[in-house]
């Protein structure tokens, strides 16, 4: 297969690093020549750290490097199968660039768009043939990521999608497919882990390396939800937050936090600009800088099951809007953000009636929106059903 790759940061490099792996001719193509040679200079190095730690042989990198091109012209990309797009988060530029594809590629030629949020049928709409776009979300760093979010538009044909699913199997990742809505799976389901920790810190239930030492210790999470959200970006995490909730008409599930905000505005974006919700010019009082008494742990149970309760009714709501399954919701979850585990499944073992219990707890002490019960664990609980 002939696959191009429209953009040459972290992102599209990446990309094209799992495509040609799976031995696809590919195309990495940017209008800025600067940005092609440090593309090319960093999978050097990649695989040359691969080679050094024994996870690939020298006749490997040399297989995978040959398998890529670099250009700067899209005339080049005209006998592509597959051109994937990983350019900035930008509707209108998207648009503007899949309506000019069109006069480079083949009538038969995939579209597909690598946004993490965007609407598809937004994009597909700019083009002539719009059946043959679809949304490929991949997840940073790309190629070790396992899982892809599939996304097709209402324009989009059985056969694309059924030819996305099998390439993108094909260059052994998890495929979870989902409806073409704001944030798809992991960017909606997700939400409460960063805005239910910043309601209990603005709240005063606890400070940053409070709430992020208890989700790890209790719920196992890799990272606090205030460390990730410094690892990702402020800017970033907040601009998501933002569109979500935007683009869901403004459900308060999903309202943004004025700590974010402000901190966003400071232009304390995290570990990037050295402060965010931690200050890395110094040393940071992180989660894990702090002992904690045992007294703490009745705390953090309280934290971790607020949260979790919030992350389970978001995951459920997907489910019951039929945005994906549920094994696509866990697998998303647990490949895509690296959960300990999947939501539904979680929910399982706690139990459906707890949740209910928990979140109506929450509805009858705060009388807001953001915490109603998903309708599908209410129904569940009634017959004590489970999610697998």
């Amino acid at each position: 297969m002939k696959v191009a790759v429209i953009g040459s940061g972290t992102m599209g490099s990446g990309i094209a690093q799992v495509a040609a792996t799976a031995g696809c001719d590919v195309k990495i193509y940017d209008t800025n020549l600067d940005a092609l040679s440090k593309s090319k200079a960093a999978l050097e190095s990649t695989l040359s750290k691969l080679v050094e730690k024994g996870k690939i042989e020298a006749s490997e990198k040399s297989r995978i490097t040959q398998n890529i091109a670099y250009v700067h012209a899209l005339g080049d990309l005209s006998h592509s199968d597959l051109v994937i797009e990983a350019i900035v988060e930008n509707a209108d530029i998207k648009r503007k660039l899949f309506s000019e594809l069109e006069n480079y590629v083949s009538p038969e030629t995939i579209l597909a768009s690598n946004t993490s949020s965007l609407s598809i049928a937004s994009i597909a709409a700019s083009c002539h043939k719009p059946e043959r776009v679809i949304g490929i979300h991949f997840f940073n760093p790309a190629p070790l990521m396992q899982l892809v979010e599939i996304i097709p538009a209402v324009q989009t044909s059985e056969e694309v999608l059924k030819i996305t699913i099998q390439t993108i199997t094909n260059w052994k990742k998890v495929v979870a497919v989902v409806k073409d809505t704001p944030g798809f799976i992991v960017n909606r389901v997700a939400r409460p882990f960063y805005s239910e920790s910043l309601r209990m810190y603005e709240e005063g239930v606890a400070d940053f390396a409070t709430i992020d030492w208890s989700l790890k210790t209790i719920g196992g999470f890799r990272m606090g939800p205030f460390e990730l959200m410094d690892f990702i970006g402020n800017d970033v995490n907040y601009a998501v937050t933002e569109s979500v909730f935007t683009a869901f008409y403004f459900d308060p599930k999903f309202k943004p936090s004025f700590t974010q905000k402000r901190l966003t505005e400071a232009g304390f974006f995290g570990r990037k600009t050295g402060r965010g919700f931690y200050n890395y010019n110094q040393q940071a009082v992180t989660s894990s800088a702090v002992e904690r008494p045992k007294e703490d742990l009745a705390l953090a149970q309280t934290i971790f099951e607020r949260v979790i309760v919030m992350l389970i009714n978001e995951a459920a709501d997907t489910l019951f809007l039929n945005i994906a399954s549920a094994k696509d919701i866990d697998n998303a979850m647990t490949k895509g953000v690296n959960y300990p585990k999947g939501l539904l499944e979680w929910a399982d073992e706690l139990g459906i009636k707890w949740c209910v219990e928990k979140l109506d707890a929450l509805y009858n002490e705060y009388h807001e929106d953001r915490y109603r019960c998903s309708p599908i664990l209410r129904r569940m609980s009634a017959v004590n059903k489970t999610f697998f």
